[in-house]
């Protein structure tokens, strides 16, 4: 038989295990319990980027809401009151040359109120009034604007020189948006108070550096002409949603027509209409 002294060592032994035991799981909780921490401190940071990560991208949705939708909806507003002012200046200077000022004076504008409108059926379905400058104070009210800097526009009444224009292709009105829709052909036209100035598209440039002042010039020799002629240029950035390079169509006049009392636009319009 065991004696009291192995049987108390046999009681001992269990207990002993028994508090190794607690002991074990004491220290693997410990250690749980920091690696716990970290995987919940983990998971915050992670929520907190993600937030992050979502606001970030609401913010840049609605910047290209903004930048593609609403600053059109603005620059159109102000172009079209613009164009208002601008041909009920005409109305009354015709209503004083009715009081017998006489029709042979030239034309009276203010160019940063707008010399005129451009008409292109090819591009768009828009009336363009056209100012004074190529600046973003300028383009970004919806209109399109002569160059005045670095190479200074002709005037479609010059006798020659090279009337040209730029203008957004995106946003702010994005007036020549649609430009790659033009083709060899088409007619421009351009209507100033008096006079309607129809233009043939005849070369187009889809992409040159934005440097590339020489397209401007009085004879756009990149266009194929070699002579003093009377030529109009359309200038817009390329590709989309970019200003790296430029894209550029060219027309030269074909005739002149004078405004009559209704205004009736030459055949090339009404056509389009």
């Amino acid at each position: 038989m065991p004696s009291r002294r192995d049987a108390g060592e046999a009681e001992a032994e269990p207990a002993g295990k028994a508090a190794g035991t607690a002991e074990a799981h004491t220290t693997a909780g410990a250690a749980a319990r920091p690696a716990g921490g970290a995987a919940r401190r983990l998971a915050v940071v992670v929520g907190v980027v993600g937030e992050l990560l979502i606001t970030a991208g609401l913010v840049l949705a609605l910047f290209v809401v903004y930048s593609l939708w609403w600053t059109n909806v603005v620059a159109n507003q102000e172009a079209n009151r613009d164009s208002d002012a601008v041909r009920d200046q005409w109305a009354a200077a015709e209503e004083g040359s009715e009081e017998g000022q006489g029709d042979d004076r030239p034309p009276v504008f203010d160019p940063e109120d707008g010399i005129g409108f451009l008409h292109v059926p090819a591009m768009t379905d828009d009336v363009i009034l056209v100012k004074e400058g190529v600046g973003l104070d300028v383009l970004n009210g919806g209109v399109a604007g002569y160059y005045d800097n670095p190479v200074e526009s002709a005037m479609p009444w010059d006798e020659e020189g090279n009337f040209s224009l730029a203008a957004h292709r995106d946003g702010h009105g994005a007036k020549f948006h649609g430009i790659h829709r033009i083709e060899e052909g088409d007619p421009i036209v351009f209507e100033s108070s008096n006079t309607w100035y129809i233009y043939r598209a005849f070369a187009i440039l889809p992409e040159t550096s934005k440097y590339n002042t020489a397209v401007l010039e009085a004879v756009p020799e990149e266009s194929g002409a070699t002579e003093a002629g009377r030529y109009i240029t359309l200038t817009t950035c390329t590709p989309v949603f970019t200003s790296r390079h430029r894209y550029v169509v060219w027309g030269e006049l074909e005739r002149t027509e004078r405004v009559d009392a209704d205004r009736t636009p030459p055949e090339e319009l009404r056509a389009a209409d």
